[in-house]
């Protein structure tokens, strides 16, 4: 058994030589997998890729050996699924790796916001400790509207029952269930809005959930409220959280996406050298006018960025390839 692992760095060599069985031979290759590369490795048996790597048919006829595939990340489409079902090679993912992060980093915004956690720290370090002009509000019996109750919304909304706030969520796949056992309601968007002190996105990026906040729905939202996005830019337009701002509708917003932002479909790929050198986020973000704007936080795209998010890909993916191994698939997609 052989396995051929691309776009590997340092650390998670090392990771995966701690992890694997000595049984299994392998080969870690810095760089995206190309075609070319495939020379002289047949006998590949076991392949790991990041979402760089096309593994398309070209590349699968190149590995006549081939019985699995194991991708870094959530995401898949940069493998031909269907050419690997012909070839009765199975592919598995890492379907969750990050929902207690980005949560964590939900509320630190929130935190921030509601206590004016970056206006205080930059009053101390001007040596000024007058507390005039920082008074924050409590969490406890606002209302925080989540939209999307998947597996970070729903982390949300465990959080948010910690700090005796009342939730709504939207969802189109409503599970009754689950509201039961964490204690929230579900409501239409245009129930959720105008009810909610916070609202925060958590769903994911879709055609039809392309604007969902928008120039008409921020009408909708209570005023005085705030804003919170660490889903996707796409998610909301720009300009309706400009209007909100300068209408009193909002009274912040906290951003850890931008929609003016490179495409991205895996976090990780921000860690990237091949996303570095397609992407500068910061010339696309230079000139934005919300991170002018002292009632919003900016950060950026950080929020699935912890130590342990990272690990838990390694350490799904060490699972994955061991199980296929033992026979027994996990994380399978096809």
């Amino acid at each position: 058994m052989k396995l051929l692992a691309f776009e590997i760095n340092e650390s998670e060599k090392l990771y995966l030589e701690n992890h694997l069985p000595q049984s299994l031979s392998r080969e870690y290759i810095a760089d995206i997998l190309k075609p070319e590369a495939l020379k002289g490795k047949e006998d590949t048996t076991h392949l790991a890729v990041f979402v760089y790597s096309q593994v398309t048919a070209e590349v699968l006829e190149k590995l006549p050996n081939l019985k699995a595939i194991f991708t870094m990340s959530t995401g898949y489409d940069h493998i031909d699924i269907a050419e690997c079902k012909e070839r009765n090679i199975t592919v598995h993912s890492v379907p969750f790796y990050g929902e207690n992060t980005v949560a964590e980093h939900t509320f630190a915004l929130i935190l921030a916001l509601s206590r004016q956690i970056i206006p205080s720290v930059a009053r101390t370090r001007t040596f000024d400790f007058n507390p005039a002009g920082l008074e924050g509000f409590d969490l406890k019996e606002k209302t925080l509207g989540i939209i999307g109750m998947g597996h970070i919304g729903s982390f949300v909304a465990r959080i948010a029952k910690g700090f005796s706030m009342n939730v709504v969520a939207y969802d189109p796949f409503p599970k009754e269930e689950l509201a039961t056992e964490i204690g929230f309601t579900y409501a239409s968007l245009e129930e959720l809005l105008p009810q909610s002190d916070i609202v925060t996105l958590h769903t994911a990026y879709r055609p039809e959930t392309h604007h969902i906040i928008n120039q008409e729905s921020i009408q909708l939202f209570k005023s005085g409220s705030y804003l919170i996005n660490t889903a996707r830019g796409g998610l909301i337009e720009t300009s309706a959280i400009i209007k909100g701002l300068a209408d009193g509708i909002l009274a912040g917003a906290a951003l850890d996406v931008l929609e003016e932002e490179c495409f991205i479909k895996e976090e990780k790929e921000l860690l990237s050298q091949s996303f570095l050198k397609t992407c500068d986020l910061t010339t696309v973000v230079q000139d934005h006018l919300l991170i002018q704007d002292p009632r919003v936080i900016v950060t950026p795209h950080n929020a699935f960025n912890s130590r342990e998010a990272l690990e838990r890909i390694l350490e799904t993916t060490v699972t994955n390839i061991n199980s296929h191994l033992e026979g027994t698939l996990v994380n399978q997609v096809q």
